[in-house]
């Protein structure tokens, strides 16, 4: 079984992302990357379309989605500082991976993004989940040191409800 989707984290369309990634000389290339949402909190839709090819990335278990996703992150901006997800999983040291550990990876290879949750640390409430039952305990220490740590290590994290 692969793992849920972690819904205390929001998820950007692909379009708002590359729209602040990549800046277009002819339209003023935007708030660039980073910039904070407008007052009323609603993504504004691209002016335009992009297509960026994203190398794909096979996951090898059925818990390293996250580092496949991070190595495919690596690999479109061409970071070639990484050559596969077991050194990903070493960088982590755990194969219970959080989001924030994915957050800790992007910015160890100096990778600007944006972090948005609706919950600082573990979120108590996995523990009916199958899938994080039986770490979930351990989890919430690491997960939630991890947190408490990221401003301090330069990552930023904000607390944003889905509308």
């Amino acid at each position: 079984l692969l793992a849920p989707p972690a819904v205390d984290d929001v998820m950007w369309p692909l379009c708002f992302i590359s729209d602040r990634l990549f800046k277009v000389p002819e339209d003023g290339g935007g708030d660039g990357p980073g910039a904070p949402l407008p007052p009323d909190g609603r993504i504004p839709l691209a002016r335009r379309s992009y297509f960026i090819d994203v190398p794909h990335v096979q996951q090898a278990f059925t818990w390293d989605c996250g580092l496949a996703c991070v190595l495919m992150v690596l690999r479109t901006l061409g970071l070639d500082c990484c050559h596969g997800i077991a050194e990903l999983e070493k960088l982590c040291r755990t194969t219970s991976v959080w989001t924030v550990d994915l957050a800790y990876l992007l910015h160890k290879f100096s990778v600007n993004f944006s972090f948005f949750t609706v919950t600082i640390g573990a979120n108590p409430q996995y523990s009916a989940e199958t899938f994080y039952r039986e770490q979930l305990q351990e989890d919430i220490d690491r997960v939630d040191e991890l947190f408490g740590k990221a401003l301090d290590a330069g990552i930023s994290i904000q607390i944003h409800q889905c509308v």
